[in-house]
């Protein structure tokens, strides 16, 4: 898929079909309405959790307000722009939005429909969807750049980026959240939780053991060597 978008980038072939990736302009908005709207099929045995950079396409946001509606709980993790307004009776009244502002820039996208949902008495919920990508709910994101969403379905990645959705929803060290008054507030700091230092205690976890894994082939190579 990655090949033939590049090939149609660069004007070498007019395939824009692709098998498993979403790509802006031409079906991510398609794509994601779907999906958010198979959630608010599925009622509150669905579930949606974006974690982005800007959340302002009106269209998307009509969906999500349609999906609680429906009784989907919703959690947004909406680092800069949103024009959603979470928490309106009647409207809203299942979507939570939170922003982290910390040390690091929190630049990634992760799209999630469906998986258990947030009370087993709802019922098995939908199969998950899990996507990473570049494409922001924003309108230049969607409709005049070229984005890329890719689905995620090997279950050591799947739980990586859940790991990480936790990590932000549960945050109380740099999250702000959004009121129905448009109004941020800062998360109340009760444990502790801070989101950017168990992640990047988890990276510097993960580098020492490539170091160390590297070193052991590096042995076993000399080892060899000398034999």
């Amino acid at each position: 898929d990655v090949g033939e978008l590049f090939n149609y980038l660069t004007g070498f072939s007019r395939h824009a079909d692709y098998r498993q990736i979403l790509v802006s302009p031409v079906t991510v908005r398609k794509r994601i309405m779907e999906m958010i709207e198979e959630q608010a099929d599925a009622g509150p045995q669905g579930r949606i959790v974006f974690k982005l950079n800007g959340l302002t396409d009106a269209t998307l946001i009509d969906a999500l307000y349609r999906a609680s509606g429906a009784g989907v709980p919703i959690d947004l993790a909406i680092r800069g722009l949103c024009r959603l307004r979470p928490g309106i009776p009647e409207l809203s009244e299942t979507i939570r939005v939170r922003s982290i502002v910390g040390s690091y820039l929190e630049h990634s996208r992760i799209y999630r429909f469906g998986g258990a949902p947030v009370d087993p008495a709802d019922g098995p919920g939908l199969p998950l969807k899990l996507y990473i990508g570049s494409a922001d709910l924003m309108g230049r994101n969607l409709d005049r750049r070229v984005e890329v969403l890719v689905p995620v379905r090997d279950p050591e990645l799947q739980a990586r980026l859940f790991e990480v959705l936790d990590l932000v929803l549960t945050d109380e060290t740099n999250s702000w959240e959004l009121g129905s008054d448009r109004r941020w507030r800062r998360v109340e700091n009760v444990h502790g939780r801070s989101a950017q230092g168990r992640l990047k205690e988890l990276a510097i976890a993960r580098a020492r053991r490539r170091r160390e894994s590297d070193l052991r082939v590096g042995e076993a190579g000399h080892e060899g060597s000398e034999s």
